[in-house]
């Protein structure tokens, strides 16, 4: 079961090329700041604009850095099933330890076709596959029914879940009952998504705020709801400014801040506009993760 604070890697570019040494230093800093899982490779990590081979590359960077200490989920999905395969494929010979699998985006799948989707990759790949169900993105909204009956193939053992919907946990929990892994993938959400029978969150802010946000988690599960409380009204601000723009512009822009990666994103997406910059910059002041 994955659960806590997990992390939606960026991607950090240099000079219009992945920069590998970055990447991994950045990966070994989020393990010594408490993150309990790294997810390469996802929309947050610009996998639209990665080649193949720097998409496995990427991959292979993570879980290299990564030896065990805390679980890769690699981001492996398209909208072309079969290289939805190969990308899993190649995440489980690399050793990763799951998939995260984004519904198919543009083509506008029905429920069956979500079904037969997944149920291929399934059944080409023994890798424990996690759903990502993001509407916003994909258009194609997942149905609980549809989760219950993947849930009954041996590799499908959760999702990520950003819908924003927080009766869907709860929904979801009651149909695939609680071994079912939920993960939010939206970070404004993330208490109240716990309370309503989620495990943890794949999030962006841990970029930037690794160690605050897996202390929210941790303080959740030990019962301390005071403490995740006063952690929660305190990243919000910063949830916010990290989503002004289309994400990870805001994101690589408070890395760059914080001089953990350059602000680099590949066209089409562009450098934040400057008041995105200040608000970016205020709210890591707010947070206390600069002066």
């Amino acid at each position: 079961m994955f659960k806590g604070s997990l992390v939606a890697l960026i991607t950090p570019f240099r000079n219009g090329a992945v920069d590998d040494r970055g990447f991994q230093d950045f990966v070994a800093w989020q393990i010594k700041q408490g993150t309990t899982g790294l997810i390469p490779c996802g929309t947050t990590g610009e996998s639209p604009t990665l080649s193949h081979a720097e998409h496995k590359r990427v991959v292979e960077l993570c879980i290299e850095v990564a030896r065990g200490k805390v679980p890769v989920i690699a981001g492996t999905g398209s909208n072309s099933t079969q290289e939805a395969i190969e990308l899993t494929r190649h995440a489980k010979d690399a050793g990763a330890d799951a998939a995260l699998v984004v519904t198919p985006y543009y083509n506008k799948p029905t429920q069956e076709g979500l079904y037969r989707h997944f149920k291929a990759i399934n059944d080409a790949v023994d890798l424990p596959i996690v759903i990502y169900n993001i509407p916003p993105r994909s258009v194609v909204d997942m149905s609980v029914a549809t989760m219950a009956r993947l849930a009954k193939l041996p590799n499908i053992v959760g999702v990520k879940d950003a819908t924003m919907d927080l009766a869907r946990p709860l929904r979801t929990r009651i149909a695939l009952g609680s071994e079912f892994c939920q993960l939010s993938g939206e970070d404004i959400t993330v208490l109240a998504f716990l309370a309503q029978g989620g495990h943890g969150c794949i999030s962006v802010t841990a970029n930037i705020a690794p160690a605050l946000c897996a202390e929210l988690h941790q303080a959740w599960q030990r019962g301390d709801l005071a403490a995740a409380q006063r952690l929660n009204e305190r990243l919000a601000p910063l949830h916010d400014a990290m989503f002004c723009e289309a994400s990870p512009g805001p994101v690589k822009y408070a890395a760059s801040l914080l001089g953990k990666a350059t602000a680099e994103t590949r066209l089409p997406l562009c450098e934040i506009a400057d008041e995105s910059k200040d608000r970016v910059a205020a709210a890591l002041r707010s947070v206390g993760l600069t002066g």
